[in-house]
């Protein structure tokens, strides 16, 4: 008879016991929880970096832009910046055939859109969303340089500019815009 007990403790010590098998799997979905929490905020901080250098570019194009014409695009539609930007638009929007200010290679627009063929196309920063910009698209506008930015990863900016048209940094809905003049 001792020869079963024996056989019978085996199988209890091989064997998981349910309680067992559910703390693994809960610790198993906890790490996996905090991988991949942690993996999203890399991402993101991965994505907001490339923001910024995108708007650092954009921001040289459009000293340049200014060098060329004398003022910056006046203007909050995307599609009109970068119009201008690839030589197609003057300060006003008025036709012109200049030269581009944007290397488009490193760059992408919203859809795919190719801006030398549609002049809806639009620059779409890391998230996919429209790069925002305005000069002068409101009175008064004391602001001696545009306002650029990015939403950031919530996708959530308050849009209205303060006085003088200048960028409203603390509303809550701001908090992660990427802005052009940030370090």
């Amino acid at each position: 008879m001792s020869a079963p007990v024996h056989v019978s403790r085996r199988r209890r010590i091989a064997a998981f016991t349910l309680l067992e098998m559910l703390v693994v799997i809960g610790l198993v979905t906890v790490l996996t929880t905090l991988v991949i929490g942690s993996g999203r905020r890399v991402s993101d901080a991965g994505k907001a970096a490339q923001a910024r250098a995108e708007l650092t570019a954009l921001a040289a194009a459009l000293g340049s832009y200014r060098q060329a014409f004398g003022e910056y695009p006046r203007t909050d539609d995307p599609a009109r910046l970068l119009q201008a930007l690839i030589g197609r638009r003057g300060p006003d929007h008025q036709a012109v055939n200049s030269r581009a200010r944007l290397d488009m290679a490193r760059f992408r627009t919203a859809a795919g859109n190719d801006p030398f063929a549609t002049e809806t196309a639009v620059l779409a920063d890391p998230w996919e969303r429209p790069y925002r910009y305005a000069y002068k698209s409101q009175a008064p506008w004391s602001n001696p340089s545009p306002v650029l930015y990015s939403v950031g990863a919530d996708g959530l900016a308050i849009e209205t500019l303060l006085t003088g048209g200048f960028p409203d940094r603390a509303a809550a809905g701001n908090a992660d815009n990427v802005y052009a003049d940030q370090p």
